[in-house]
């Protein structure tokens, strides 16, 4: 199977399930909770941010399947029956493309809090903004319904995850690697 758009065919989740995760995240963001690694605590000294997933389980759990089900509304895909168009043709997909993208958008300013940026390098923090920028593309190109200008965000969105994976993830498996030995 070859994809236009050089993305993958996996994950996802329900509207409802993305609703919820936005929910959540937006608890999260409001300050319930701090991290007990950022150092930042309210006045009252009760941790800012509570980190809930760490960045693996994030990244499995809600940024990953959220990037799938925004690339699978965008490109083409080619099979031994053909070239098929991957662009939304119900309302229903059109707001699942667009919430998909909202939640990518709204996760690389969780990739900037504290307990996500600590001890990370000012990259980090460049990676987490492209991310907020090409998910916002990403959002108002759905809500434009605009296929072309999909496919583009779904192609900055991939180049986005790989730069941060090519810096970070190495430098993850090689720190779990030393953390066996």
């Amino acid at each position: 199977m070859a994809l236009r758009n050089g993305a993958g065919l996996t994950g996802g989740g329900g509207m409802h399930g993305r609703n919820l995760t936005l929910f959540a995240l937006s608890a999260l963001l409001a300050g319930c909770g701090g991290s007990p690694d950022g150092g930042q605590s309210d006045a009252d000294g009760a941790p800012r941010y509570v980190k809930a997933h760490s960045l693996e389980q994030l990244m499995a759990v809600v940024i990953e399947p959220d990037a799938q089900v925004f690339w699978r509304s965008s490109g083409t895909v080619s099979d031994s029956s053909g070239v098929h168009d991957l662009t939304p043709t119900t309302p229903e997909r059109w707001a699942a493309a667009q919430s998909s993208a909202a939640t990518v958008a709204e996760m690389g300013n969780v990739l900037m809090t504290p307990p996500y940026s600590h001890n990370r390098g000012s990259d980090w923090i460049e990676f987490s903004r492209t991310l907020v920028q090409v998910g916002k593309a990403a959002e108002q190109a759905a809500r434009a319904r605009d296929g072309d200008a999909m496919f583009v965000a779904g192609a900055r969105l991939g180049e986005a995850c790989s730069a941060c994976h090519q810096a970070y993830l190495p430098q993850e498996q090689a720190a779990k690697l030393d953390a066996r030995q």
